[in-house]
């Protein structure tokens, strides 16, 4: 099987989404943005917060309404997502026990508002049997350095 990359994302007020485009334009790629009923989240980032700690204590992770691709067609998945109160997004928690099954390789993009704690840790403890590679936090980093850490992803 070729290489083949797959850019998941979810971005609650757009600043992951402006990431994973720029990501996008590093790599040839295919882009899927995840989504969820539209009703889950408040438009408030501190109500949010309380409904996504809701959620981890309750484990109850919000459906994802998208259509997602077979990812068995991926060798890399390249996955995206805010970090919240220093951990993965629930939207993403719950495309990674979608990806339970997946052994390609994952790596993290993300995007905070001045603190990623242990974001990384967190996500790889999310992942089954995939290999977990480096992430990147993302701060607006040019296109070389974007297809510089894709090298180091996809390797």
């Amino acid at each position: 099987m070729a290489n083949k990359t797959l850019i998941m994302y979810y971005s609650w007020s757009g600043t992951t989404k402006r990431a994973a485009q720029a990501l996008a334009k590093s790599v040839t790629a295919d882009v899927v943005e995840l989504t969820v009923a539209s009703q889950t989240f408040s438009s408030d980032m501190f109500a949010t917060s309380d409904i996504a700690k809701d959620q981890l204590s309750t484990g109850a992770l919000p459906p994802l309404t998208n259509a997602l691709p077979d990812f068995k067609q991926y060798t890399t998945i390249l996955i995206g997502g805010p970090v919240w109160s220093a951990m993965v997004a629930t939207p993403v928690r719950r495309l990674l026990t979608d990806l339970a099954t997946y052994t390609g390789t994952v790596a993290p993009f993300y995007t905070d508002a001045g603190t990623a704690g242990q974001y990384e840790q967190d996500f790889a403890s999310l992942v089954n049997q995939a290999t977990v590679k480096p992430g990147l936090e993302f701060h607006g980093q040019s296109a070389d350095q974007l297809a510089a850490w894709v090298r180091t992803v996809t390797g």
